[in-house]
């Protein structure tokens, strides 16, 4: 079966960085548009990034740009979100997440079906 498991996530202060990673097994890794969703204490669950399934595509949304940075390395199933500057404002769970194949990157969480469990970001101000 499809099993994603996020690492990387903590604390950290305010303009610092971290580095989350999303382990894929159970599929054809390089087939599938892969994306990073955070979810904050109240609120809805919400797209943050997304990478094509070869890697040459991406997507945002507008408050990461510039500061987050998604890839993907297929020969080890893996995605990557590398967070730089970081504000309190993204304090959340992140969630990795299996999007369409053979696709463009994606931003409705509609077009996601797998889902990892989530690992938390902490941002201290």
């Amino acid at each position: 079966q499809v099993q994603l498991v996020e690492s990387g996530g903590g604390l950290v202060q305010a303009g610092g960085s971290l580095r989350l990673s999303c382990a894929a097994s159970g599929l054809t890794f390089s087939n599938y548009v892969m994306g990073w969703f955070r979810q904050a204490p109240g609120k809805e669950r919400e797209f943050v990034a997304a990478i094509n399934w070869i890697g040459d595509n991406t997507a945002y949304t507008d408050s990461v740009k510039g500061r987050f940075t998604i890839s993907r390395d297929n020969a080890k199933n893996t995605a990557y979100l590398q967070m730089n500057s970081l504000k309190p404002e993204d304090t959340a769970v992140y969630y990795c997440a299996r999007g369409p194949m053979l696709s463009m990157s994606r931003n409705d969480k509609t077009e996601y079906r797998y889902w990892g469990q989530g690992t938390q970001v902490t941002v201290s101000s």
